[in-house]
């Protein structure tokens, strides 16, 4: 008698949106896979990446042994239960008190060219103005893309970020859900930044959100993002990957600042690529968490140009390891890197960068500096720099700097009619004004208000002293 087939149903093999367990499985992989509906070469897209995770140990180096991290007490997927949002007013009040808590007051939302909520492993908001789609540009979270533009998509996803970069880059190409993608066509320039937000809620859950980005020959693409997340007792981790593609003779400005809390795991891989005579400027700010990244570009077209601006803020029991990666594979290449940390209640900052002038590329120039900011004397301030000049006729200049307050200026200020802790602001703001000058002005609205926020939480300065510096 013939052997009876085994029917296992859906409910049976794929795990509800509301109900996943902790820990990464393939069942996990393949259920995020199943609920979004994915075309069945993104589903072999993420179970190659969950092998390769599994196959690549933890990282050793670093600061890495000292976060013990177990990915399997993690959640890696949370569904938000939400449909996407076309209103305003439809809106979860939350999540409309974080954009608030970014500076972007009511009337600049409703003019951005777009913002684009995400919700734990979940887009919430989506709105794109008929300005973009008259100019042929494609803004919308990473899922619509893949379901409305997936030649698009296929085409680029993993070219810049390998799935096999690293076990944070497996990981994220396994489990990613939500993220932005933009593509702006040949010769247009997006009107305004393109905005996105990112909010975790859950406790003890991953997120881990994937963005891509695309300017044609001649494009312009200016993007901006904030990330935050609910203070609770439980951990979370962060791992997401930003893609940058910039074809012939366009631009790409990219934005970040991310407010986590602090006990937070904050491990991103982000990276772009540039063609000839491209350019990619990443102004990234890192606050809260305990964050390893280091944004980089590959310069591979001849006359391409490249810029990373960070700040970085580290408290109390956190480490800020980050930094740069510069890869000069072009002629007549041209890169900066500008990192600013500050240390303060015990915080640990490092910056950690590499430039490479590969033995193909000739004339490249870059200059590095990284400065550093020590508020106590239980704090502390690192400089890993790794430079590899292969290539011929390059210039490479580095400098970095580690520091206290300067006595002398505060005496200073304080006898021009400053309190001592409008002194300290006004101080620390113009030490790290050489990354916020670069970003967009609601932005910079509410770094002034974090960095008060910071020295208040890190006992620097008096909580809710008057102040007259803005």
């Amino acid at each position: 008698m013939a052997q009876a087939l085994e029917i296992i149903s859906d409910e049976d093999r794929y795990y509800r949106a509301d109900n996943f367990p902790k820990g990464l499985t393939r069942k996990v992989v393949e259920s995020i896979s199943h609920i979004k509906n994915e075309p069945a070469w993104l589903t072999e897209f993420r179970l190659e990446a969950f092998k390769i995770f599994e196959s690549k140990p933890m990282p050793s180096w670093g600061f890495f042994p000292n976060f013990k991290v177990d990915i399997d007490e993690y959640v890696h997927y949370i569904g938000a239960n939400h449909k996407k949002k076309k209103s305003w007013d439809e809106v979860d009040p939350e999540v409309l008190k974080s954009f608030e808590r970014l500076g972007i007051p009511e009337h600049e939302r409703k003019y951005l060219a777009g913002i684009e909520a995400m919700e734990d492993s979940e887009t919430v908001y989506a709105n794109v103005k008929k300005e973009l789609t008259d100019l042929g540009i494609l803004f919308c979270d990473i899922d619509t893309a893949i379901r409305e533009y997936p030649e698009i998509v296929r085409k680029y996803i993993g070219t810049v970020v390998s799935i096999g970069d690293n076990k944070f880059s497996a990981l994220n190409s396994a489990v990613f859900s939500g993220g932005s993608f933009a593509y702006v066509p040949k010769g247009v320039k997006t009107p305004m930044p393109l905005q996105a937000y990112f909010k975790v809620t859950a406790a003890s859950s991953g997120q881990y959100e994937r963005t891509l980005l695309i300017a044609e020959d001649g494009a312009e693409l200016e993007y901006s993002e904030g990330c935050s997340s609910v203070q609770d007792k439980g951990t979370n981790f962060h791992t997401a990957v930003v893609e940058l593609i910039a074809h012939k003779n366009s631009k790409i400005f990219y934005t970040t600042i991310q407010n986590w809390k602090k006990n937070m795991y904050n491990w991103t891989v982000k990276r772009g690529l540039c063609h000839e005579a491209a350019h990619i400027t990443w102004t990234d700010v890192n606050i809260g968490a305990n964050t390893i990244k280091y944004p980089g570009i590959v310069l591979q077209g001849d006359n391409s140009t490249g810029d990373i601006l960070s700040l970085a803020f580290a408290g109390s029991a956190q480490i800020q390891d980050t930094g740069a990666r510069i890869i000069h594979v072009g002629k007549n290449t041209r890169s900066n890197i500008l990192a600013k940390g500050v240390s303060l209640d015990g915080g640990i900052n490092s910056y950690r960068g590499l430039v490479k002038f590969t033995t193909g590329s000739s004339n490249a120039y870059s200059h590095v500096k990284c400065d550093g900011l020590m508020m106590d004397d239980r704090s502390q301030s690192h400089a890993y720099p790794y430079n590899d000049v292969s290539g011929q006729n390059g210039t490479l200049n580095y400098e970095a700097t580690v520091s206290r307050i300067d006595e002398d200026q505060l005496f200073y200020l304080q006898s021009r009619g400053l309190s001592e802790d409008d002194a300290k602001l006004l101080i620390i703001n113009g030490f790290c004004e050489g990354v916020t000058k670069h970003l967009n002005v609601e932005y910079s609205v509410e770094m002034t208000r974090l960095i008060r926020m910071i020295l208040e939480d890190g006992k620097v300065i008096s909580e809710h002293s008057d102040s007259a510096v803005s």
